[in-house]
């Protein structure tokens, strides 16, 4: 079961089958809220197993939102007819509630009940802001969106709280996960700072922008919190979610007044690196590859969406707000730790298309979601994805963001459309379709719906605008035992790009069966897109011994670097995946490939911002012979001592497999690296990886004896001053440590040790 809120109702449970809740055909009250109009006809351990005389028939939670809808509208006046079920017997019962009209074909826009709700919403929103105990039960990221939502009413009348908490914010700080609160906090503030005038928060929100914009990593990304002094980011590395509003944030500050070049840069980074998702799919996780299981990824391309169109990016805005569009449903219903960023940033996407897409949109999943979230008092809390247990979010206020969407059409923020937007306005027609797009996926049922259509209807889908319906189709056509090569080999020609697109990610899931197709591919992979490129390859390595002859073509290619159209080398990054991972082209084995070939795109590779893309190189060095490595460990020694600067989560594996090689190798200079390299390793995961580090220090024998005054200190570290880490973990690494020093002290083993040239 999961506690799911219905607020005029009460709060009950849903069976949950693979984050659907189509299985279930009953709703249990866990909680009744008191004065609401349930109150008194509902209580805990009932059930409502039907609306309008009728038991539910297909999901519960769509219908009983779509009846809430229907109840308030004129039609409904005001009458919730419920199934109770109680001691073993039923009953209908009646629900009273407040007739609240219908929505718009265009809602919010042009229609008063959005109207109502926006007014009624902010109304008892300012209410419990103005109660004493309201910032103790808030975290910083709803407490900003609610200030922000009624900042976004236009009401003068609610200025005296909003100042109030426009004060809390620009005196805000934090010491631990920053980067999550900052943008929200700095959102709010340069919001207020421009709707007002107000100059007084002026130094916070400066302190603030200025601490984000010098928490950047070098790459322009930040993570769970700001960066180290190396440029670089610990634990799970970059992390979109914070750092996509951070951006909006520093662009809303400057646009409120401040100015420091550290801000342009900032600014300017990280706008770069997003800009390669445009037009491959949704913002991921991370530094990973472009999301195309759904058209969004838990509110990044809403947030992408809106910072393009506030830097005049017509290209970039246009893009992330139609992905916007098309995931409603179970692709908005889910996300990673909970779905509270993806309602956030639904309509603040979307609406930049315009008022069809947003009734388009609200029509097919946000009326009866919104209705279903909102309570009696016009206050809404966070859902949460149909899942048993509570996510991340459980029991956050997510009145502000519901309200933003509601105030879109006032458009009194930058956030809520004040400026002229940067995105082409859809008609009618065009918005269906985009709804259409994101249609034919669960969480329960992937498959189905693509798998009952013609090859001719999934090879048309290949051609779309959309990356997500291009795989979808794709993986489609892979599970097909005879599905046609050649209209794929012909759309490689194709004049559109996306129909190329199409085509190569077709050949990627026909595997060897693609092979017909390894000419047209090799072709393709000098066209002028990058990304048709890096997908031609991508092709090329899962068709693989077949496409074996574009192996030397594939090195050459990722020996290039093109600083001025390809400035964080993504050719070279999956080039190197094409290639080196365990699928790679060569596979396992490098019999045949050119060594003086080979040794220049490993050497190039190894330089690669991504931590990731140097950690498939690592299969280079188990598949060479120790003579045959030899020309390329000055390379590898270098890839140890000077990591990448992004990919933190997989940087480590390069790393570790270099240290171990040079230590086979008798390598001198191997020794300090490894010590170096223990002592300032990336805490995640550091307590897995200390083990095997000592394992190789162990095998350079009394050479070993030299580093223990600093394998001393660095127990030291571990057992007393590391932060941030699990205690119990810090002294198994100092356990580990202090072992290895007794072992060193014995060894015996002499050997002799090589220096680098």
């Amino acid at each position: 079961m999961t506690g799911i809120l219905v607020p005029p109702v009460c709060v009950a449970g849903f069976v949950v089958t693979s984050l659907v809740t189509s299985d279930a055909r009953e709703i249990t009250i866990t909680r009744v809220e008191e004065g609401s109009p349930a109150d008194g006809i509902f209580a805990v351990g009932d059930s409502i197993s039907g609306v309008g005389g009728k038991p539910f028939s297909y999901d519960p939670r769509t219908e009983m939102g779509k009846a809430l809808t229907l109840a308030e509208s004129e039609a409904g006046q005001g009458k919730l007819r419920l199934t109770r079920s109680r001691a073993g017997s039923s009953a209908e019962v009646i629900v009273k509630l407040p007739v609240l009209g219908t929505y718009s074909v265009t809602a919010p826009f042009d229609c008063p009940k959005s109207r109502r709700i926006l007014e009624q919403g902010c109304k008892d929103l300012a209410r419990r802001m103005a109660e004493p105990t309201y910032a103790q039960h808030q975290d910083p990221i709803p407490r900003s969106l609610n200030a922000l939502a009624l900042l976004a009413s236009g009401d003068s009348s609610y200025l005296p709280l909003i100042r109030q908490e426009a004060a809390w914010a620009a005196n805000y700080a934090d010491d631990g996960m920053a980067t999550w609160y900052y943008g929200y906090v700095m959102l709010f503030l340069a919001e207020y700072r421009i709707a007002t005038g107000d100059d007084s928060v002026m130094p916070g929100l400066t302190r603030l922008a200025l601490e984000a914009a010098n928490g950047q990593s070098a790459v322009g990304s930040w993570g769970h919190g700001f960066a180290r002094p190396s440029g670089r980011l610990g634990g799970y590395g970059m992390m979109n979610s914070p750092g996509v509003p951070l951006t909006i944030s520093l662009v809303m500050a400057r646009e409120a007044g401040v100015k420091a070049p550290a801000l342009d840069l900032a600014i300017e980074r990280s706008a770069r690196l997003l800009r390669f998702y445009i037009g491959k799919g949704a913002i991921p996780y991370g530094d990973h590859h472009p999301w195309i299981e759904n058209h969004e990824d838990n509110g990044k391309c809403g947030m992408a969406a809106v910072l393009f169109n506030l830097l005049g990016e017509s290209e970039g805005a246009e893009f992330f707000s139609r992905m916007s569009v098309a995931s409603h449903g179970p692709e908005r219903d889910c996300g990673h730790t909970g779905n509270y960023f993806n309602m956030l940033w639904a309509i603040p996407g979307v609406a930049l298309s315009g008022p069809q897409p947003t009734g388009a949109w609200m029509t097919e999943f946000g009326t009866w979601y919104f209705d279903l979230a909102r309570g009696a008092d016009g206050n809404f809390l966070h859902q949460g994805p149909p899942e048993p247990e509570e996510d991340s979010y459980a029991g956050w206020d997510s009145t502000g963001g519901y309200l933003l969407a509601y105030a879109m059409p006032l458009k009194k923020l930058y956030l809520t459309g004040k400026t002229p937007g940067a995105v082409p306005q859809l008609d009618a027609a065009t918005a269906q379709s985009l709804i259409a797009d994101g249609r034919g996926w669960n969480n329960k049922d992937r498959n189905s719906f693509y798998d009952a259509l013609s090859d001719e209807k999934l090879i048309e889908r290949l051609r779309s605008w959309s990356p997500v319906v291009r795989e979808r189709a794709a993986m489609a056509l892979g599970r097909r035992e005879n599905s046609p090569v050649a209209p794929l080999i012909e759309m490689l020609d194709s004049p559109g790009v996306e129909a190329r697109y199409g085509a190569c990610q077709g050949l990627i899931f026909l595997r060897g069966r693609g092979a017909p197709a390894v000419d047209a591919l090799q072709k393709t992979l000098s066209h002028k897109d990058l990304w048709l490129r890096i997908k031609a390859a991508e092709a090329l390595a899962a068709i693989g011994a077949p496409a074996s002859k574009a192996v030397p073509q594939l090195l050459e290619l990722l020996a290039q670097v093109d600083v001025k159209n390809d400035p964080r080398g993504m050719q070279q990054r999956y080039r190197s995946f094409a290639l080196f991972d365990n699928d790679g082209l060569p596979g396992r084995s490098l019999e045949g490939v050119d060594r003086p070939a080979l040794y220049k795109a490993v050497r190039a590779g190894l330089k690669n911002q991504d931590g990731r893309a140097r950690g498939s190189i690592g299969s280079v060095y188990r598949h060479l012979s120790l003579e045959e490595i030899k020309p390329l460990l000055p390379a590898i020694h270098e890839a140890i001592v000077e990591p990448a600067p992004s990919g933190e989560m997989f940087a480590d594996e390069i790393r570790v497999e270099g240290l171990r090689l040079l230590s086979q190798h008798h390598i001198e200079e191997g020794m300090q690296a490894l010590v170096i390299y223990n002592r300032d390793q990336n805490p995640w995961a550091s307590e897995i990886r200390t083990p095997e580090l000592m394992k190789i220090l162990l095998s350079y024998g009394t050479h070993a004896k030299a580093v223990i005054p600093e394998l001393t200190r660095i127990a030291n570290y571990f057992e007393k001053d590391e932060k941030d880490f699990p205690p119990h973990l810090m002294r198994k690494k100092a356990r580990n440590v202090r072992e290895t020093i007794t072992a060193i002290e014995a060894s015996m083993e002499a050997l002799e040790l090589i220096r680098l040239e």
